[in-house]
């Protein structure tokens, strides 16, 4: 078998890891082991981290919604209820940005839900 001399590939391979840990901490972006093992742990942590920012996106579109609702005195399970009876399809995502950027337009839809509400009951 021949022989094969590494240093090329191995070399690139390095440069390749402390590449991809510019700005870390210290050794972990200078020593190649240290290097590597953060950079797992970072590729790691963003793999996980791109499906929690949804969980975390959608529990602050809910804080926001219940803000807004409680400045018309309404609960934010209330307004998601009168919302479905009234036939109001707005995903939460669009009702937090009214809730942030025009009241008004979202008062509306509250006052809506509110009167879905009241003819339920």
């Amino acid at each position: 078998m021949p022989r094969v001399k590494r240093g090329v590939t191995a070399h690139s391979k390095h440069k390749k890891v402390l590449d991809r840990t510019k700005g870390h901490y210290g050794a972990r972006h200078k020593l190649i082991k240290t290097a590597h093992e953060s950079m797992m742990h970072a590729l790691r942590y963003s793999y996980r981290d791109r499906r929690n920012r949804k969980r975390d996106m959608r529990r602050l579109w809910i804080t926001r919604i219940n803000a807004a609702t409680r400045m018309y005195n309404m609960r934010y399970s209330d307004f998601i209820r009168g919302m479905s009876l009234a036939g109001i399809e707005v995903d939460r995502k669009v009702l937090a940005d009214l809730a942030v950027s025009d009241l008004r337009v979202f008062g509306e839809i509250v006052k809506k839900a509110q009167a879905a509400l009241a003819e339920s009951k």
